[in-house]
């Protein structure tokens, strides 16, 4: 089983999957946003393809933890896409992980026309990445 790492954008959606083993967080194309319906159909068709079993959506709060306009769209989006894809869906933490992937491209010595294509689905990498991270910490916490 997989898990869908999703980066929320009101013009695109950053992807990343897990492997099999829910070990890494790998990226896949941007989703060039075009409605609501047809995002959340591109989401079920690839959540169902891939046998995903749970998917994890940023939540961009605020840095004091307070959620702004952005939040609550995700919120709304999150509601959608558990009625349509009927996969539970998990909000995560995001704060910072658009701008550590900026700072991760700049190092990188990605051109900045490069980086608005990358931005998206290393951010979705990030996000994804630091859910599976803190289910295996939560799972060693346990075993100690």
């Amino acid at each position: 089983m997989r898990i869908l790492g999703i980066d929320y954008g009101s013009k695109r959606l950053g992807l990343a999957m897990s492997d099999e083993d829910e070990i890494l967080a790998s990226p896949l194309p941007v989703h060039v946003r075009t409605s609501l319906e047809e995002d959340l159909s591109f989401l079920t068709r690839l959540a169902r393809r891939n046998k995903v079993e749970t998917i994890v959506l940023g939540l961009p709060l605020n840095m004091n933890g307070s959620q702004g306009e952005m939040a609550r769209a995700v919120q709304e989006f999150a509601t959608e896409l558990r009625r349509t894809c009927r996969v539970p869906v998990v909000l995560f933490d995001e704060r910072l992980t658009t701008s550590e992937a900026e700072r991760v491209l700049i190092q990188a010595d990605i051109s900045r026309k490069k980086r608005k294509n990358l931005r998206d689905g290393l951010a979705a990498v990030l996000i994804l990445q630091g859910y599976l991270d803190s289910q295996r910490s939560n799972i060693n916490s346990t075993d100690a």
